[in-house]
C-alpha cells in the first residue's frame, strides 16, 4: 500500500491515510502579500490550537481559536493534551505548505523546580491508521520540525509525567511554533545526528534487501515493500523536503525572529499533593504474544535476542500501569502465560516479579523453554520457589481462555488440581462468557452462566467474565456476585474481547475517545477487582519489524492491538503507542481519584460524584465531551487535598 502520511513520511500501516486533500485550502482567510516567515508571523500563516486528549482530531479538523492551556496532575500521573495545526497559506516552494519548528521549554515553578523536556515533557506526533488519528510517534526534542500539507490538519500530542517527589505547587511553560524560511538559492547541510539517522535508515533499507535470494516470492515482494516505505520515509524527512521539486534549502530562522514572529502557547501545569500509588489499585492484566515478537523480529523462542525483546517490551508497557504477561496460544483456547520468561530461581524473575509497578503477575503451568525436567517436577520447583517469595500475593495461574464445554472445563478443574497440589494457596483465573454448551447449567443461557461458579469451584479463585455478557444491564452484576464466596477469597474481574460493540466502552479503532477512556469507569463502578484484556499486540503475521501493519482478520479494526512496532515508523526500536493505549492510562488513573474520594467520602458518594458529574452512569451513557472529565478531577482535587 503506497500511501503519503501528511506528516513527513509514509508509515506502513494498514489502510493509513491522511485523508488531506486541497479542499478548503485557502478559503479561510485571502492571501497575504507576502508569505515570507522572516517577516510575516507564523499566526498569519498557520492556525494553531489546542483539544483535550479525549478527542479524535482528524486530518480535516477545523481550527479553533487558540487558548492558554491549564492542566491539573497528582504526582505520579501522567497527563496530556493535543496541539493541531493547519496551514492557511503555503510558504513553501516545494510540496508541502511549509515546515514548522516546534520547540518547549522546561515547566518551572516560583520556587525554581523544574518539569524537565525531553524527561517529564515529551512530544509525539499523531499518526492515523485507517484515517484515524492512533499512532503516537515520537518528535526530537527539545527542537522538532514538521512539514504541513494543504488542507490537512496535523496534530501533535504532549504528554507530562510528573514524577513522584515532585513538589507541588504551579509550574509554568511554553511551546513555540515557528513557520521556517525557505529559499531557492543555496545548499543544503546535513548535521550529524542527521548523518547519522540516515545511515541507520539506509543500513535498514540493505538489512531488508540483502537477504531475499532463495526466498519466497511473498516475502521478497514485502521486502521491497518495506524498502520502498523506508526510503520513502527518508524522500519525505524535512531533511529532505525541498529536493522533493526544487533544489532550495532551508535554514533555521534567526533567534530574533524566532521571538518576534513565533506563536506562544502557554502552558501552566497544577502539580497537587496526591500521590498516585505506584502499585496500580486495580490489576490491569494485557497480553503480549511472544509469537507475534519471534515472527516479526525474527528472534528465536530462548535465544538471547528473544529474552531482549520480551524484556523491552515488558519495560516499556509497565509505565501505562499495567501487569503485562506474555502467552502463547494452543489448541482449543489452552493458553500458556507467564510474567517473567525466565524459571523461578533466576535473578531476572525475582526483579520482574519485585517490580512495585506490577499489580499481578502470571505463573506458566509449564516450562516457558523446554529443559529436562518433567512438567510436574518443573511446577513443583517453580511453586515452592515463588511461595517463599513476598510477591506471591500477586501471582496468578491462567490455564484456558473461554471454556466452551465440558471437556474444556475438565481440563481447567484437572490442570488447577495439579496445581493445588503444590500450592493450595495458589489463585487460577478462568475468562469465561458462557457455561458448558453440551451440558446447560441452567434453563437460560444467562443463568447457565451465571451458575459457572458452581462447576469450577473450588478449581478457580478469579472469575473473569466478559462484559458483552452484560450488555447494558449493569444490575445483572448482582447475579453474578451472588454466586461468588467472596469470604473465601473469591474475585470477579472482568474482560473485553472483541465485544462489546459501540456504543458501549471498548477500545476499538475510530471509538469516541470517552468511550475509550470509559472502559476503567465501568470497571470501577460495577466494583471488579481486577481487568484482563487479551492482547495488545496481536496484528498479523509479519517476517520484517517494519513491515506493514495488519488487524487480524475478522475482529474490529484495533482489536488485540495498543501499540505499534517502533521500526514500522522510524529506525527506532521502541514500540509506539496508541491513543487508546493513552486512554487506557488516562482511566487507570481515574481509577485512582476515584478511590481516594471513595477513601474519605464512601462507595455511595463516590459513585454520586462519578454520575453527578455526568462522567459516567452506566454502559450507555457517559460523556461525549472532555469537560465533566476536568470537572470530576477538579472535585476530587478540592476536596481531598490537604487543606
Amino acid at each position: 500500500m503506497d500511501n503519503n502520511v501528511s506528516q513527513e513520511m509514509s508509515v506502513p500501516v494498514e489502510g493509513v491515510a491522511g485523508g488531506g486533500t486541497a479542499y478548503g485550502f485557502n478559503d479561510a482567510e485571502p492571501l497575504k502579500q507576502s508569505t515570507d516567515p522572516s517577516e510575516v508571523p507564523t499566526a498569519d500563516l498557520v492556525n494553531v490550537w489546542c483539544m483535550p486528549n479525549t478527542v479524535n482530531v482528524g486530518s480535516q479538523e477545523t481550527p479553533r481559536a487558540l487558548e492558554p492551556i491549564n492542566l491539573l496532575a497528582a504526582r505520579n500521573e501522567r497527563e496530556s493534551f493535543q496541539i493541531a495545526m493547519r496551514p492557511k497559506v503555503s510558504w513553501a516552494a516545494s510540496s508541502p505548505s511549509g515546515i514548522v519548528q516546534v520547540q518547549c521549554s522546561d515547566l518551572c515553578s516560583s520556587a525554581g523546580d523544574r518539569l524537565v523536556v525531553g524527561q517529564s515533557l515529551k512530544l509525539r506526533r499523531v499518526v492515523p491508521v485507517l484515517g484515524v488519528p492512533d499512532a503516537l510517534v515520537p518528535l526530537d526534542l527539545p527542537v522538532s520540525q514538521l512539514s504541513l500539507f494543504p488542507g490537512e490538519t496535523s496534530v501533535i500530542w504532549v504528554s507530562i509525567d510528573v514524577p513522584t517527589g515532585q513538589p507541588p505547587g504551579q509550574y509554568e511553560g511554553e511551546i513555540i511554533i515557528s513557520a521556517m524560511k525557505t529559499d531557492g538559492g543555496g545548499s543544503s547541510h546535513l548535521a550529524k545526528h542527521e548523518k547519522d539517522q540516515l545511515c541507520v535508515e539506509l543500513n535498514t533499507c540493505l538489512d531488508i534487501m540483502e537477504p531475499i535470494e532463495g526466498k519466497p516470492m511473498d516475502e521478497v515482494v514485502e521486502r521491497i515493500k518495506c524498502a520502498s516505505s523506508s526510503l520513502r520515509r527518508i524522500l519525505f524527512s524535512p531533511s529532505f523536503s525541498e529536493f522533493i521539486s526544487t533544489n532550495g534549502s532551508t535554514d533555521m530562522m534567526e533567534e530574533d525572529v524566532v521571538s518576534n514572529l513565533s506563536l506562544r502557547i502557554k502552558l501552566r501545569l497544577t502539580v497537587w499533593e496526591f500521590i498516585i500509588p505506584v502499585t496500580p489499585s486495580l490489576p490491569a492484566v494485557i497480553g503480549v504474544s511472544d509469537t507475534v515478537i519471534e515472527d516479526r523480529f525474527a528472534v528465536e523462542h530462548g535465544s538471547e535476542d528473544w529474552y531482549k525483546k520480551l524484556d523491552l517490551h515488558f519495560k516499556w508497557l509497565l509505565q501505562y500501569r499495567i501487569s503485562p504477561y506474555f502467552c502463547k496460544w494452543g489448541e482449543s483456547m489452552r493458553v500458556l502465560t507467564y510474567t517473567s520468561p525466565w524459571p523461578a530461581d533466576h535473578p531476572k524473575s525475582d526483579e520482574y516479579l519485585s517490580d512495585s509497578r506490577l499489580a499481578a503477575y502470571a505463573v506458566p503451568y509449564r516450562q516457558v523453554i523446554a529443559g529436562d525436567d518433567s512438567r510436574e517436577s518443573y511446577l513443583r520447583k517453580e511453586v515452592e520457589i515463588l511461595r517463599s517469595k513476598p510477591h506471591w500475593n500477586k501471582a496468578y495461574f491462567y490455564l484456558w481462555d473461554e471454556p466452551l464445554n465440558m471437556e474444556h472445563f475438565d481440563n481447567v478443574r484437572k490442570m488447577a488440581s495439579e496445581i493445588y497440589a503444590y500450592a493450595p494457596d495458589s489463585r487460577v483465573l478462568t475468562t469465561y462468557y458462557c457455561g458448558p454448551g453440551d451440558a446447560p447449567l441452567a434453563p437460560t443461557p444467562f443463568e447457565s452462566f451465571v451458575k459457572v461458579p458452581n462447576l469450577l469451584r473450588p478449581y478457580t479463585q478469579i472469575y473473569c467474565t466478559s462484559e458483552w455478557v452484560l450488555g447494558n444491564r449493569e444490575d445483572l452484576v448482582k447475579d453474578i456476585l451472588d454466586e461468588l464466596q467472596t469470604e473465601n477469597g473469591e474475585e470477579w474481574w472482568t474482560y473485553i474481547c472483541l465485544g462489546p460493540s459501540d456504543p458501549h466502552p471498548n477500545w476499538h479503532l475510530g471509538m469516541r475517545g470517552t468511550q475509550q477512556r470509559a472502559v476503567i469507569w465501568r470497571v470501577w463502578k460495577e466494583g471488579g477487582t481486577g481487568f484482563l484484556y487479551w492482547g495488545a499486540n496481536c496484528y498479523e503475521k509479519a517476517t520484517v519489524p517494519s513491515a506493514e501493519v495488519k488487524f487480524r482478520r475478522g475482529l474490529p479494526p484495533g482489536d488485540g492491538v495498543l501499540y505499534y512496532p517502533g521500526e514500522v515508523f522510524s529506525s527506532s526500536s521502541e514500540p509506539v503507542a496508541s491513543l487508546r493505549l493513552e486512554r487506557l492510562l488516562s482511566g487507570l488513573q481515574d481509577y485512582e481519584y476515584l478511590k481516594l474520594y471513595e477513601s474519605k467520602y464512601g462507595r455511595e458518594e463516590a459513585m454520586g460524584l462519578l454520575e453527578k458529574t455526568g462522567v459516567y452512569t452506566g454502559p450507555e451513557r457517559y460523556t461525549l465531551e472532555h469537560r465533566p472529565i476536568d470537572v470530576l478531577r477538579g472535585e476530587v482535587y478540592n476536596t481531598c487535598r490537604p487543606s
